[in-house]
């Protein structure tokens, strides 16, 4: 999935991430928004929330349940994720973090609060089982491969299983990944291509993989995307003379649909060809 790498790689010998730790039960926001501007500096931008207790103890609920179920969430009369209670947590989670997210912009605090944007937001919940198997970079073996999501920001509970790592600079050569540990009731953000076009690469979308080490793994993903009508377009703050807006505007739903197209491309020439 991801390209493979001169060397193999242990999964447990690779460095660990540092990375700036966000508490949502922190009264001092402009502490928060501090923290997420220092992540800009380092290209890729990934942060983890803390104290978010209710939402780990539902994740390990639902894995006792169900592994790799997709559910999508709209807020139109279409397909209701109703039965699960932390719903409403990870929307009040999403919405503090595009608080925090408007404020490092220099925006209004409720900018993203707007109907078209996450006030009726697309949500996909995702839970995911990686089999106990050994990956190998050297060969191109992994639990996931190098990738970054293209949505707009997503949401990540893990198990206590060492196997996701970043790269902080997607552009360097060679690229340096490194692991991100696992912490008890917290919440990893990985910011997608969207923010990334939407803010005119002031934020890096998170470049990640999953390397596994011969143990099981589950991971609770909840990718959010702005309505299929909202316009992405440079933010009002992201641009100037000197750093006009490098990407012409776009509605979210045209978006998601090309890159949704480019992902699955060869897989549609592949069906082409066996018919």
């Amino acid at each position: 999935m991801g390209s493979s790498e001169s060397e193999a790689v242990a999964p447990l010998a690779s460095k660990t991430a540092t990375l700036n730790h966000i508490s949502l039960a922190d009264p001092d926001i402009e502490k928060s928004v501090s923290l997420l501007k220092q992540e800009t500096i380092r290209k890729g931008t990934i942060l983890v929330l803390k104290y978010l207790k209710m939402i780990h103890k539902q994740k390990n609920h639902f894995m006792d349940q169900i592994c790799g179920l997709l559910l999508i969430c709209y807020l139109d009369g279409g397909r209701q994720w109703s039965s699960i209670r932390g719903k409403h947590s990870f929307r009040r989670v999403t919405k503090a973090v595009a608080k925090i997210i408007a404020l490092a912009l220099d925006l209004d605090a409720d900018f993203f609060d707007k109907r078209e944007m996450l006030g009726e937001p697309i949500a996909v919940l995702r839970l995911i089982y990686y089999e106990g198997n050994i990956s190998n970079p050297a060969k191109g073996i992994y639990g996931a491969g190098a990738h970054s999501d293209y949505g707009l920001l997503t949401l990540l509970a893990t198990d206590d299983v060492v196997g996701l790592q970043v790269c902080k600079d997607k552009d360097a050569q060679p690229q340096i990944w490194e692991f991100v540990a696992p912490l008890r009731g917290a919440l990893i953000v990985n910011l997608g291509d969207m923010l990334e076009r939407w803010s005119n690469c002031i934020f890096r979308s998170t470049m990640h993989r999953v390397v596994l080490n011969g143990q099981d793994r589950y991971s609770v993903a909840y990718f959010v995307e702005p309505s299929h009508e909202c316009l992405v377009e440079c933010l009002p703050s992201c641009h100037s003379e000197a750093n006009p807006p490098k990407f012409p505007p776009v509605t979210c739903g045209s978006y998601l649909l090309k890159r949704y197209n480019n992902t699955h491309a060869n897989l549609s020439t592949y069906k082409k060809h066996e018919t």
